[in-house]
């Protein structure tokens, strides 16, 4: 008996040690966790008034929402529509809205309150977007939309800080004078919505809106404008291309005779007195489509051609070149055909220049470097359709806005032989005065602007390689 009893003991014990250590090591590899996150923005419950209450005659609207919100810069992001003469008080609380109305409604009108990205929860800070309260003084909500997008005109791009808006006054002087009767802000990508608006005829522009007035009463302003009224319940998308009027800017002449202020320059460079030069060498190559250039650090006061020599590899002196000052008076530039794959020696002889602050060049110096091969470069074959030339297209190549291609298009192709390797953004503009530049519009000659359009299509230039590009202006137009 007693040795059975000892027997039973050790063997519960041991059931209770290993489940211990099973629990335990259950607990180590699955700790408590605290759930999914939560990705979902604030949802409507209830409001009072209900979304779309007709006959409506209050002054005060409290909307709930199914969590904690958080309600950010109301009086910036917050549009309403119709434009009040005074803007309502609206509050964020606990999962509350509130909107005190301080203005007199007018009779028969539908009203949108839209919250654009004011609206998210406070956990997360997940924002509600798109979300409008519309309500009605009269028996219906009124269903007009328009939709639309704006461009810069300049640059093709888009500006999402810029408003829309619709004015039922059409004199000329009420987009200056008058707040509209609907805005609306721009998104992200430059387009923009009116809804729930009165069906009829409106004026349509785009501002920006320097003063927050809504207004176009300042010459810095943007302004994109239609030509003829919209009509609301029959047009649906429109594209605006705004721009800033020309305005003459009054420059002061500088005195050419003030001195540097030496406390603002290095103390370093104060003491050297040497003009010091750099150049726009590639790895010590130089391009064979572009000029050679100088470049000075100051403007270059004074500077003796007849000091800077040109030679082949073994110093026989060239001719046929020409050294101009850039209107920046920063740069010397040598006007010359590079034939390819050529030795040629710089010299630059003592005293050659002096820049404005009276430092000199202060000793002989030669720079050593070839031209490069053809190659280097890739040949560009451009094949156009749908030509319009009542438009007068251009075709430009940019790379980080430097203007590498400038042609105007009348012909369905275009060879160039040689063209230097790179990534290239492909613009057309629509030069109507055929000048040959991008010409800005005017708002009260009833001017618009030409248009400026970058293409998504990014052109990969390869050396020595036959590169083919096919635009369609039909597409891009």
């Amino acid at each position: 008996m007693k040795r059975t009893f000892h027997n039973n003991t050790i063997a519960f014990f041991a059931v209770v040690f290993i489940a211990t250590l099973f629990f335990s090591s259950c607990g180590q590899q699955i700790p408590p966790t605290g759930g999914p996150r939560d990705t979902l923005p604030p949802k409507l419950v209830f409001a009072v008034p209900s979304q779309g209450a007709l006959n409506f005659k209050g002054d005060k609207i409290i909307i709930t929402f199914d969590e904690y919100i958080n309600l950010d810069n109301p009086f910036e992001k917050v549009v309403y529509s119709p434009t009040p003469k005074k803007n309502p008080q609206v509050e964020g609380k606990l999962k509350n809205v509130t909107i005190k109305i301080k203005d007199t409604l007018e009779e028969n009108t539908t009203y949108s309150i839209d919250f654009t990205t004011s609206l998210r929860d406070i956990n997360e800070n997940n924002p509600l977007r798109d979300f409008t309260y519309t309500f009605s003084t009269g028996s219906y909500i009124d269903s007009g939309f328009l939709f639309g997008k704006v461009f810069i005109a300049e640059t093709g791009k888009v500006d999402s800080t810029l408003i829309a808006i619709l004015q039922q006054n059409f004199d000329d002087s009420a987009v200056a004078k008058e707040k509209p009767r609907y805005y609306t802000k721009l998104k992200g990508d430059g387009s923009f919505a009116f809804k729930f608006i009165k069906p009829g005829k409106y004026n349509l522009f785009a501002l920006k809106d320097a003063d927050g007035g809504k207004t176009f009463n300042q010459p810095s302003e943007m302004i994109a404008f239609l030509d003829s009224p919209v009509t609301v319940g029959v047009d649906t998308a429109m594209r605006l291309y705004a721009f800033e009027e020309a305005h003459t800017e009054i420059i002061k002449p500088k005195s050419t005779t003030a001195k540097p202020d030496l406390k603002k320059l290095d103390p370093k460079k104060v003491d050297d007195k040497r003009l010091r030069l750099s150049n726009n060498l590639e790895g010590g190559k130089q391009d064979i489509l572009s000029p050679f250039i100088l470049i000075s650090e100051n403007v270059i006061k004074e500077f003796d051609t007849s000091k800077i020599k040109l030679t082949d590899k073994d110093f026989n002196q060239i001719g046929g070149y020409r050294i101009q000052m850039d209107t920046s008076g920063k740069q010397l530039v040598f006007d010359i055909k590079w034939p390819e794959n050529t030795e040629y020696k710089l010299i630059v002889q003592k005293d050659f220049a002096t820049d404005s602050l009276n430092n000199k060049y202060i000793k002989t110096d030669t720079l050593s470097f070839i031209t490069k091969r053809t190659t280097e470069y890739g040949s560009l074959d451009i094949k156009i359709e749908h030509i319009d030339t009542t438009y007068h297209p251009i075709i430009f190549l940019k790379k980080e806005n430097k203007i590498f291609l400038q042609q105007k298009i009348e012909e369905k192709r275009y060879r160039i032989k040689l063209f230097k390797p790179g990534d290239y953004q492909l613009e057309i503009l629509y030069d109507l005065n055929n000048n040959g530049k991008w010409d800005t519009g005017n708002y009260w000659e009833k001017r618009q602007p030409e248009h400026n359009i970058p293409s998504k299509q990014v052109l990969q230039i390869k050396a020595n390689w036959d590169n083919e590009v096919n635009v369609d202006l039909g597409i891009i137009k």
